[in-house]
């Protein structure tokens, strides 16, 4: 059994796990890239951070992603293009601000940030990442409704989350909101 079929196996095994255990990896993963970019000299990698991208995935990500792309499925079950742009715009309007935001006050918080200052960080932030996220998402979510069966679409959108969480992490990273 190669990793492919194993990794297929536990899908249909322990699915939320699995989903989890994916989102977990891929977003330490593209947090680690991201330092990497950045960072002057191997000793400035942040783990602290690194583990926080990865409990994100792990705890929040992965099993809104489990639960996200199973009652899409079952409310909107055709791959038709009617019907996969339906899930494109109710994804655009609930389940990436929600994420969005959701990562910017959990990483806020973890950071020490006051809950002033997390209301000027999404004050800041949220918007531009949005529509950041315009220019990305809606072609990373026509593929994935149309093309990819619905147990595997949590992978391919963590997958597609390796290159937008570079960014996340980027964006999660910029100093403190100051109070205007």
């Amino acid at each position: 059994m190669g990793p492919l079929s194993w990794y297929l196996k536990m899908l249909d095994v322990r699915p939320l796990y699995t989903k989890s255990i994916s989102a977990g990896l891929i977003y330490a993963a593209a947090d680690l890239t991201a330092q990497m970019m950045t960072m002057e000299s191997w000793g400035s990698l942040n783990i602290i951070r690194t583990l926080r991208m990865s409990m994100f995935g792990l705890f929040f990500l992965g099993p809104a992603q489990h639960v996200w792309f199973n009652f899409l499925g079952r409310i909107l079950p055709k791959r038709d293009m009617t019907t996969t742009f339906k899930k494109l715009v109710v994804g655009q309007i609930f389940y990436g601000p929600t994420c969005t935001a959701v990562f910017f006050i959990y990483n806020a918080f973890l950071q020490g940030e006051s809950a002033s200052e997390v209301g000027s960080r999404l004050r800041r932030d949220l918007v531009p990442t949005l529509t950041g996220g315009l220019m990305y998402w809606p072609v990373c979510d026509f593929f994935t409704y149309k093309i990819i069966p619905v147990h595997l679409q949590p992978l391919m959108n963590s997958s597609f989350s390796y290159l937008w969480t570079i960014y996340l992490t980027y964006m999660a990273s910029l100093e403190k909101a100051i109070e205007a």
